[in-house]
């Protein structure tokens, strides 16, 4: 039987290195070779977390990659188009990168949060399987910033008996998604919550997990303004920002 190549998915959670899970740390002692996509000096801080968790549980020797992330063409009309052409960039970088891989070695990327969450990492590997590269997929689920969110604020994800929807601020911007009273709203830099309902309650949460977490929860109408200035003070402050928040009509 010839040796086939590995890679693994590994969720790494929002930002706390204690929410590393033991699954996650025993896939980690099997690892040849890390990719990483380096996102450039001003998201340096994101590089440098996974590199200490290397440095805190893997005591094997590892090579450790990097490729340049390419930026996604945040002017287009279209916007699916964009995200689609930015995905076959980065399979493009992806694709050099496990040219290294020996035919029994095993790979890593390291995802933050939870690989089936807003990430781009399956559906590259998906891409490379297409053009009819040869590996195995292995995932290692991660704490979303969903998860990392919902317990900052000490509150669940979901009311009684009820639904709850995981969506983004553009589609939100559009307007509420039907048949919910919960939303979970990732990549939000439009501030789409100031169009709802002024009584809406909202859990908000910037750098979940990490040593400058925010968390800000009240009436829409009483907070908004307040996450908004924490939100571009802190993106000025650190050069980049990553936040999510839950909406919830009572």
């Amino acid at each position: 039987m010839w040796p086939v190549r590995k890679i693994l998915v590994i969720g790494i959670g929002a930002g706390n290195p204690d929410h590393l899970t033991v699954q996650a740390v025993k896939a980690l002692q099997t690892v040849d070779v890390f990719f990483v996509l380096d996102k450039g000096t001003v998201k340096q801080e994101l590089v440098d977390l996974r590199a200490s968790i290397l440095e805190a549980h893997v005591t094997r020797p590892y090579r450790w990659l990097e490729g340049r992330d390419p930026e996604r063409d945040r002017t287009a009309t279209d916007y699916v188009q964009a995200v689609d052409d930015w995905r076959r960039a980065r399979a493009d970088v992806c694709l050099e990168l496990l040219s290294s891989l020996g035919a029994d070695e095993v790979g890593a990327f390291l995802v933050w949060g939870d690989p089936s969450l807003y990430d781009s990492t399956l559906a590259i590997l998906d891409d490379l399987l297409g053009r009819g590269e040869s590996f195995e997929v292995e995932v290692i689920p991660g704490v979303t910033s969903v998860a990392a969110l919902t317990a900052g604020h000490k509150v669940s994800l979901n009311q009684v008996g009820k639904p709850v929807q995981i969506t983004t601020g553009r589609r939100l911007a559009a307007g509420w998604p039907s048949d919910v009273d919960d939303v979970a709203v990732m990549l939000d830099a439009s501030y789409s919550f100031e169009g709802v309902d002024p009584d809406t309650w909202i859990y908000w949460g910037a750098y979940l997990g990490m040593p400058d977490e925010i968390l800000i929860s009240g009436r829409v109408g009483d907070v908004a303004s307040q996450i908004r200035a924490a939100r571009d003070e802190a993106r000025a402050r650190k050069g980049w920002i990553m936040d999510t928040y839950l909406l919830r009509r009572t």
